[in-house]
């Protein structure tokens, strides 16, 4: 079972952009967002309190579950969502989020130890061509201008939140951990808004949808084997996984939406997953 979690976690990941996509017409970004996190925090509050999940002994463990928490969820879900809404091209936004193994990779030797082999550089470097493939009929004609800010304060968020988590807090209950994270990303995300936005939410069924998705899907079960693969697997390998989404989500909108799959993207594909195969594949 747990050699489906993968491309388990690939799958769910990659249908973030379907809810993004449906709820962010009716919604400004980080309320979008908020909304999502209280959400999150009520129904794991309660398996909690059903199953009487253990907390974490150590207070410093707390802390370092809370920073990961803000920097996967609160930067890089906020960098993603604002881009988006603000007009960079999904195409786009994916492409400069892709570039988290690589960036991955370098921090893996320098922040883990871990040793990044040269036939998994290899597949780095190829699988990140294929996402170039698949989202290069994507980009449009829409002027990038600041709104590529937010895309790679999302990369970054992401790359470290991974790093941190697998260097400080790789292993923590998944009920309690899963409080720990979301309070704090709730926290810094409500200032956020406050800050900057209306908190302007248009109850309609698309956006009640989304948002039903998101939290269960995403929120509570990619997340859930994010962790677990976390704790489980090398960074490189983990990262190298994202190399997969931008291929599946272009696969879900040509199911869900009818977007046009190129022969191009077609063949982005196979060169990804062949580098994900490089990355991943045991050495002999």
């Amino acid at each position: 079972m747990q050699r489906a979690y993968p491309l388990l976690f690939v799958f769910l990941w990659s249908t973030g952009f379907v809810g993004a996509k449906y709820g962010l017409p009716y919604a400004e970004p980080l309320s979008f967002l908020l909304t999502r996190y209280g959400l999150v925090i009520g129904l794991m509050l309660l398996v909690v309190l059903a199953t009487r999940a253990p907390w974490p002994k150590e207070p410093v463990q707390w802390l370092h579950i809370g920073v990961s928490g803000v920097l996967v969820h609160a930067v890089y879900l906020g960098g993603v969502f604002i881009a988006i809404k603000h007009g960079l091209p999904a195409g786009i936004t994916a492409l400069v989020v892709g570039m988290q193994p690589l960036l991955t990779a370098f921090g893996a030797g320098w922040l883990l130890g871990e040793n990044v082999s040269k036939r998994q550089w290899a597949g780095l470097a190829l699988g990140f061509v294929g996402v170039g493939l698949v989202v290069s009929g994507k980009f449009g004609d829409a002027a990038l201008g600041p709104m590529l800010w937010p895309a790679i304060v999302a990369l970054l968020a992401i790359t470290s939140g991974t790093l941190y988590q697998k260097r400080f807090c790789a292993r923590f209950d998944l009920r309690t951990g899963s409080l720990i994270q979301f309070v704090p990303t709730a926290i810094v995300t409500a200032i956020a808004v406050a800050l900057f936005e209306d908190y302007r939410i248009e109850w309609t069924g698309d956006f009640l949808f989304a948002l039903g998705w998101l939290v269960l899907v995403l929120s509570i079960g990619a997340i859930a084997l994010l962790n677990l693969l976390i704790r489980s697997g090398s960074a490189v390998n983990v990262a190298s996984l994202f190399y997969l989404t931008p291929p599946t989500t272009a696969l879900i909108a040509w199911v869900v939406f009818g977007e046009q799959l190129t022969l191009t993207a077609g063949f982005g594909m196979l060169v990804a997953v062949s580098g994900v195969y490089l990355v991943a594949r045991p050495a002999r």
